[in-house]
């Protein structure tokens, strides 16, 4: 044989080879994960929105009591029994006792109804409601220095300015009982509150 038909392998050679086999198959896996992955992600069902997952919700128990109250959308009415095996003479007469039964019930639900409405038009007794002044000062800026520090602590406040006084209370009023809670956090955070009636 002569040289030009030899072919001549050196270890180099046979380490590139080697290398550039095992990059193309990584490549290859790789790439096959990536597509089972998006085929997977394609077969999966849409999924839903917050709207339509709220809407799958059941109603609430409250909501689904009043049906049985007679308050809820869907009324319930009693049927009247049908007897299959009467004769058809005694239908008329029981369709008139039906029809008087059902005229009764429905007055009792309407009478029911009226009662309810007239036991809400009614009103309730009004109750007093309370707020704490936190200061009472002629100077504007000792004013929005106790409002700032009672907005830095929590509690949001209105500045009222009466016969030259600059009153800083708190925003929202509430029960006595509740604003007496309020008063000890607020005597807590180092104010001096006292509670006056909002009129």
């Amino acid at each position: 044989m002569s040289q030009r038909d030899q072919i001549s392998i050196n270890s180099q050679s046979i380490l590139w080879v080697a290398g550039v086999g095992v990059g193309l198959l990584t490549l290859a896996f790789v790439l096959g994960v990536q597509v089972g992955k998006q085929s997977a992600a394609l077969r999966r069902p849409m999924q839903k929105g917050v709207e339509e997952e709220l809407r799958d919700l059941p109603e609430p128990l409250v909501d689904q009591l009043k049906i049985f109250e007679g308050d809820g959308p869907d009324k319930l009415v009693p049927t009247p029994k049908v007897d299959a095996t009467a004769p058809k003479a005694d239908t008329k007469a029981d369709t008139k006792a039906d029809t008087k039964a059902e005229s009764k019930a429905e007055s009792k639900a309407e009478s029911r109804a009226d009662a309810k409405a007239e036991a809400k038009t009614e009103k309730a007794p009004e109750v007093e409601l309370w707020t704490l002044q936190l200061v009472s000062t002629e100077e504007i800026a000792e004013a929005k220095l106790v409002a700032d520090k009672a907005k830095a602590t929590g509690f949001a406040t209105t500045t009222v300015k009466e016969k030259g006084q600059m009153k800083v209370r708190l925003a929202k009023p509430g029960t006595r009982a509740a604003m007496e809670k309020v008063a000890d956090r607020l005597k807590k955070a180092g104010f001096k509150p006292f509670a006056m009636r909002v009129e």
